[in-house]
């Protein structure tokens, strides 16, 4: 396919670096491709941002038949701009889209595309400590039919946003909310997705969390309601008697990239390490009996998010005496090093755009 580029006649002012919030802004230009039965994929342009006209019936908007991803770009101290497990980005669209029966699209075209709408954005790629490009590639159902059926026409499109933190706090422990009343996905479903709608299934207990001062919610398994799963934005680490223990994937848990990067690397340093099942109430447990030393979430959005403060039921506990744990400060160094160009990338990770 041949990707045609049209740029815009006006650029918009770029926002002060050291004042980014996060997925406020967007750049001047998008990617777009559009997809038939007749064609498949087809018409890959770059061009200007800007608004899609969608009929009131178009599918996604009834049916929530949607995917997306989440990457960044980083700019290093020797002004070089370069992606972190892109490819690996692209795979889980595509399989994000075999769940909801959406057209996978070419991973190494996609790629393509995307490096080349980076080049054309380069100046949009903050250069300020803990700052980045935030990159969204998304696929939309777009047959305008009221009725349950896969669509049969598509939009992809990538937008590109400069942002800060995710969270307000940066790189500090972060609290918690274990919620009791509401389940996120289960397995069988699209919890391991990343669809809308298991976004929109979080929305009320998220707001409920934040009443309460707490920055998101720990979710339990759909079922029994007793495992851990993982944060509304984040996959979760436990360290407990110095073992590193994530929730293994079971169908309703995202396989988070940070979580794989995370794991490898904890591999490589011959940390102990287990994906298995974990209780909430082992978790406590660990707590009360002075094993567990740390929480942290991991995830393109944070990176790695140290958690301070949990609340389960009644009762609220404190990890670490709310200060960064030294696992969770070793994984963030690392993987930020890697992502910024500060170190070299052994993994081979990193893709560079310019």
């Amino acid at each position: 396919m041949q990707l045609t580029i049209t740029k815009a006649d006006q650029l918009k002012s770029k926002p002060d670096d050291s004042k980014l919030d996060f997925g406020t802004t967007f750049t001047d230009h998008m990617f777009n491709m559009d997809y038939n039965l007749e064609k498949g994929w087809h018409n890959p342009r770059i061009e200007p941002y800007g608004s899609i006209d969608l009929d009131p019936s178009t599918m996604v908007l009834h049916y929530g038949q949607g995917v997306f991803e989440g990457l960044k770009a980083y700019k290093t101290d020797s002004d070089a701009v370069q992606l972190f497990r892109p490819k690996d980005n692209f795979k889980r669209l595509n399989r994000s889209s075999r769940s909801m029966c959406i057209p996978e699209v070419d991973e190494a075209f996609g790629l393509h595309a995307l490096k080349q709408l980076i080049t054309i954005e380069k100046d949009w790629v903050p250069s300020a400590p803990e700052t980045s490009l935030y990159i969204r590639p998304t696929i939309i159902a777009t047959d305008p039919f009221l009725g349950v059926r896969a669509s049969h026409t598509y939009r992809f499109f990538i937008i590109l946003s400069p942002v800060g933190a995710y969270y307000a706090e940066g790189f500090n422990p972060v609290k918690i909310w274990v919620t009791k009343d509401h389940v996120r996905a289960v397995r069988c479903g699209v919890g391991e997705a990343k669809t809308p709608g298991n976004y929109a299934a979080s929305l009320f207990a998220g707001e409920a969390a934040h009443k309460k001062g707490y920055a998101q919610v720990l979710w339990l398994d759909g079922v029994e309601q007793k495992y851990v799963e993982e944060i509304g934005a984040m996959n979760i680490f436990f360290v407990i008697n110095d073992e590193l223990i994530t929730p293994m994937l079971n169908g309703s848990i995202l396989p988070g990239i940070t979580r794989d990067s995370v794991i490898s690397l904890a591999k490589t340093w011959n940390v102990k390490i287990a994906e298995r099942q974990i209780s909430i109430d082992e978790v406590m447990h660990a707590n009360d009996s002075g094993k567990l030393s740390e929480i942290f979430g991991s995830g393109t959005a944070a990176v790695i998010s140290p958690v301070g403060e949990l609340k389960y039921g009644d009762k609220v506990i404190s990890i670490g005496n709310g200060k960064v744990g030294p696992m969770a400060n070793k994984f963030y160094k690392a993987i930020t090093d890697i992502q910024y160009g500060k170190t070299k990338d052994l993994k081979e990770w990193i893709e560079p755009v310019s």
